[in-house]
């Protein structure tokens, strides 16, 4: 018999909802992927902590750090500290510099584990931030801390740089210092406004087309110390028209969690490799690690076929996940972890579980359920439940 529940609908009536009862996909054991792929990992939140949880984070390191060997585990990278992880909106600078030691000292116990760590300038306070020099200072105090730690840079867009910089001038004058010291070739960050209302007008013009200019120029300044360019604009377009100007050897790592299937999966265009597929750091992969592993082996093997019949269906929760606000994205990534068993509750740095609404978790639940993302049925079910209950709806 299968499992069932009842679930709020659009209308705001109840319904009975029964699980479509579709096993979990399971990558092969020691999966081998050709796509270079890092998932955006999310903190786990202490509830026990004593702390007023607006204004402190309290992190249970334990059970932090045992998602990220989770997501070793599948072949994943371990994109650090980025804002899948709260950082800058809930989770400070210090408590991000230990979780970047922490999972540094995990990925050393895997053979060929990814991390890569967000460098950024949010320990500074922003009102304090009067000068181009002032974002330099910040983003080589954060620089040196992660590279003693041996770490890889992601270069992680700046607030206090979207609010002092002049002109486009001033991105280039901030990243050419940047780049020229950084120790071994580093990832960087476009973060679209959608995902931080802070970030409108990056790269010195609130023109796309012009931005984009401005950031493929500073990656051909300085190609042998970029790996790659993250971007999260949530268009495609734009994302394959960079892809396309990138300098020899420079991946594109796709942010976007609404095509990432149809990105990374590539058209073949151009004469550099590069130039036709995207690499990925994705928040959604958190989410969907398991169908993500697998779908990326069965590429690999040239199997484009189930590469999609595993992802496709992956993608309509991504776009309920990052649905605007985008930047409440991380309450369903967490959600998805607690359905899954990965954490015993349902509590996020900040309070951020109450980003969502009760309808927004359970069309959640239905396209998880739907796209075969329901790792233990039976447990999914009985949190579910446990949720339904807190806001009064009972069966």
């Amino acid at each position: 018999m299968a499992l069932s529940l009842t679930l709020p609908t659009a209308s705001g009536t109840l319904a009975p909802y029964a699980l479509c009862g579709t096993a979990p996909v399971k990558p092969d054991a020691g999966v081998k992927f050709n796509r270079i792929a890092y998932s955006a990992a999310h903190v786990v939140a202490d509830p026990l902590a004593a702390i007023d949880p607006w204004l402190q984070s309290a992190i249970d390191w334990d059970t932090t750090i045992a998602y990220r060997r989770h997501l070793f585990s599948l072949g994943l990278g371990v994109a650090e500290a980025m804002d899948t992880a709260q950082r800058g909106m809930g989770l400070d600078w210090p408590t991000s510099l230990e979780l970047i030691r922490r999972s540094l000292d995990a990925a050393k116990d895997v053979p060929g584990a990814l991390v890569a760590s967000g460098c950024g300038t949010d320990h500074l306070n922003i009102d304090d931030v009067k000068s181009v020099d002032d974002v330099i200072r910040g983003y080589e105090e954060q620089m040196a801390a992660i590279e003693a730690l041996g770490g890889k840079l992601i270069v992680m867009a700046s607030r206090a740089l979207a609010r002092v910089a002049k002109s486009p001038a001033d991105y280039e004058r901030v990243y050419d210092r940047i780049l020229s010291q950084a120790k071994q070739p580093v990832v960087l960050h476009w973060l679209g406004d959608m995902f931080d209302p802070a970030l409108a007008g990056y790269w010195g013009t609130k023109d796309v087309d012009a931005a984009m200019d401005t950031a493929v120029g500073i990656i051909a300044a300085h190609p042998d110390k970029v790996d790659g360019i993250k971007i999260s604009l949530l268009d495609k377009d734009k994302e394959i028209a960079m892809r396309r100007r990138l300098p020899k050897g420079v991946r594109m790592y796709t942010g976007d969690d609404f095509n990432y299937a149809e990105l990374i999966a590539g058209d073949g265009f151009g004469s550099e490799p590069t130039h036709g597929k995207s690499d990925a750091l994705l928040g959604i992969f958190d989410a969907i690690a398991p169908a993500a592993s697998a779908a990326l082996g069965a590429l690999a093997q040239g199997n484009t076929e189930k590469f999609h019949a595993i992802l496709g269906p992956t993608v309509p929760l991504s776009r309920h996940i990052f649905a605007a606000p985008t930047r409440f994205y991380k309450t369903g990534v967490v959600f998805m972890a607690w359905l899954n068993g990965h954490q015993k509750h349902f509590t996020m740095v900040g309070g951020q579980q109450s980003t969502r609404s009760l309808q927004h978790f359970a069309e959640l639940f239905r396209l998880a359920d739907a796209a075969n993302l329901l790792e233990q049925p039976e447990l999914a079910v009985r949190r579910m439940k446990t949720l339904l209950a807190l806001h009064g709806v009972e069966g």
